[in-house]
Formats: structure tokens, sequence, C-alpha cells
């Protein structure tokens, strides 16, 4: 099955979470110090005036004493029961790191979460990327202690990555059940933008199953994402999302775009944001512990990218050497030919070759579905066996 890159979804771009130098294309990234130094001289100006103007009139007999009420310090504060932001925030701070990728092009960052007490760590692809190519991976814990990592297996397809530290009896974060998540679903996204690490959103679950494609052409990840309000910036990229109870059911991943973002300014939160979910992430994960590399399912037809009507069309002709319909692959084996029109997988109708991508990657290889075709006059249904190919 060929992977396009497709149309930007109902006028929107997608952008990973990561920051890179001084661009925001991914979502890693530190806020500048002069930035820090800026809202912090502005503070100082604003209390500087204040006091001024109290010691001007201090001479002024028309002030009268006032009784301020304050909390005696070190009162115990008010409790915070479990479940509550606060308690879930402190239960799962403590495994979430920072990650610095060092470029030729300066430094890169974003966010992972210790999901092994004996070092492994989950983010995405695009995150530690470069760590392939030999590029030092240094992570910060909540502790400020660092420790150099080693990239150990990664999955461009679904943007998953496997890094590890040598240290153990780490904190670690539970890997909840994504597919038991609903719309409306509190939520609370935790990782590093802009480089401010151990910070804290909130939102809910907006939408589920939405196909987004993100990162460059060729390296493409297709995800079925769950979609979420809560606040996700560039340095977001690989933390987690979690539910009331602490468990990860999903990995901060993508930001919407606008088209004015996406034709150059700086992205940022807009509300939508996008994250890969858990399930997929413990299955791709464990094949990347367990064997180095992980596996995606495939069909075995190459699409046609450039089809506008009803469904996803086979290509009716080979493209670049490459046949419509594998030789002996899944699709061939279950009498898809070129030409057919592809309406449905499993009874839900399918309109953009994304689409039909994400849903067969969010299976496994092995599982059999079933794809509604039509072909000229003639509409039937096949099921398919899904076929496995190694990711790189």
């Amino acid at each position: 099955m060929s992977t396009p890159q497709g149309d930007p979804l109902n006028g929107f771009g997608y952008a990973d979470t990561t920051t890179q130098g001084a661009a925001t294309k991914r979502v890693r990234g530190k806020i500048g110090f002069g930035t820090v130094v800026g809202l912090m001289l502005a503070s100082v100006l604003a209390g500087a005036a204040g006091g001024a103007w109290v010691a001007a009139n201090d001479s002024d007999p028309g002030r009268e004493a006032a009784t301020i009420n304050q909390v005696q310090p070190g009162t115990p504060s008010a409790e915070r029961p479990d479940g509550s932001i606060a308690d879930v925030a402190a239960k799962v701070l403590p495994s979430v790191v920072y990650i610095e990728v060092a470029t030729k092009d300066g430094a890169a960052t974003g966010s992972g979460f210790v999901i092994s007490e004996n070092g492994y760590i989950l983010t995405n692809n695009h995150v530690v990327a470069e760590g392939a190519d030999g590029a030092e991976l240094r992570v910060t814990f909540s502790d400020g202690s660092e420790e150099v990592a080693q990239l150990i297996g990664r999955a461009v397809e679904y943007d998953i990555a496997v890094i590890k530290v040598a240290k153990s009896g780490l904190s670690t974060l539970t890997l909840g059940d994504s597919d038991n998540v609903v719309v409306g679903d509190p939520v609370i996204a935790v990782g590093a933008p802009l480089g401010l690490e151990g910070t804290v959103t909130t939102g809910i679950v907006s939408a589920l199953n939405r196909p987004v494609t993100a990162g460059e052409t060729g390296t493409a990840a297709y995800i079925n994402a769950i979609q979420t309000d809560a606040a996700i910036n560039p340095g977001n990229s690989g933390g987690p999302l979690v539910n009331s109870a602490g468990e990860v059911i999903g990995i901060n991943s993508a930001i919407a775009q606008t088209p004015s973002q996406v034709l150059g300014t700086t992205a940022g939160n807009i509300g939508l944001g996008f994250a890969i979910s858990s399930n997929q992430a413990a299955r791709t994960s464990k094949q990347i512990i367990d064997k180095g590399f992980a596996t995606f399912p495939i069909i075995g037809v190459l699409l046609d990218s450039s089809y506008t009507g009803e469904g996803v069309q086979v290509t009716t002709s080979a493209q670049g050497g490459v046949q419509p319909v594998t030789p002996d692959g899944p699709a061939d084996r279950a009498g898809i030919v070129a030409g057919d029109i592809i309406l449905a997988i499993d009874g839900r109708p399918v309109s953009q070759s994304d689409e039909l991508i994400v849903s067969i990657r969010s299976r496994a290889p092995g599982e059999t579905v079933t794809l509604t075709l039509r072909n000229g006059n003639s509409q039937r249904d096949v099921k398919v066996t899904l076929g496995e190919a190694k990711s790189e």
C-alpha cells in the first residue's frame, strides 16, 4: 500500500509537537532566555511603580490603615482528593522526562515518559530521529538529574520510539486501555512545551479516530489519533496524555495549524491537539524492546491519491515500477484488482487515502478486515487478512 501525503483536512495542516532551533514545525523546544528575562523584567517594573506610588502618598492625610487577610505562612494547605488534577499531576510528573537532542543545527527538544523501571522511555520518533544518525540524546528527570540515552528502536510509520538510560529503580507510568476512552473524558497533558519542563495542562477528549498525517513527505506517520483540547505546544511531543486515574491513554504528537500557520507563522495551541493511542504505543514499543524493530499491517495495494470520486481507488496501472496490487499479497489473495474502489472498511466509509491507511495501521498484522468494493456497477464485500511489513 502506498503512503501518499494527503492534503490538510478542512483547511488545517498538522505539525509535529517538537521545537527545533527557532522553528516550531515539530514540537520540542526551550523558551529563549531573553524571553524569560523580559517577562521577569516586566513584573519587576510593575512592582517598582506600585511601590513608588505608595511611598509618594504616605503623607496623605486622607489615607487610612487597612487590614489585609492572609493565611499564616506554614499553614497546611487544603486537601487535594484522589483523582484531582493536582493529585494526578503529583503522581505523573516524576515519570515524565525532558529530552534534548544535539543536532548539527543546535539542540532539538521534546518530552517522554518512563515505561519500565530499568530505564526504558517512550517518546515520539520525530523527537529522537537524529539519534539514528549518531546525535547525542540526553534525558533530564524531574529531580534535575541527567543521563545520556541510547536509541533502542523506532517506528517511523507510527511516530513512536523507545530510548533507554543506564539507570534503574525509576518511577514508571502505566499504559491504559485507549479503547475505553470516550469523548468528553477529562485528560491531562504533561511535558515541556517551549522547554518549560514539568508543565501540566488539562482538557477533555474532544474526538476519537481522527486520521492525522504528521511529518515530512516520505517519513510521514499515519495516526489514528485521540483529539484533545488540552493545550499542547512545541515541546510537548512524546509526553503523556493521561486520564483521571493517571494512566497514559495517548502520546502527545501533533497539533493542528491554521492556514496562516502552515504558510510559515509560528505554530501554537489552537485547542486541537492529537495523541497516538496508548494501545498502539504499547504494541509497538513492546516489539521495539523485544526485537529492536516494529512491524505494521499492510493490504498490498497502491492507492491513487489523485482520485476525487467516492471512496478510495486502487490505481489502474503500475506507478514507478510498483504494481497496483502486490502479487500474492493480502489484497491479491482476497481478489482485489486494479481500479477497484474501496468504499468502506468494516462498514465504516472511507473517503481519502490517508483515512484508509490510518484505519489499516490501527490494526495488527494477521487481523482480518472486511472491505466494501465497487468496480463499475458491481459492489462486493471481501475479507482481507492483513499482511506484515517491517518498520524503518
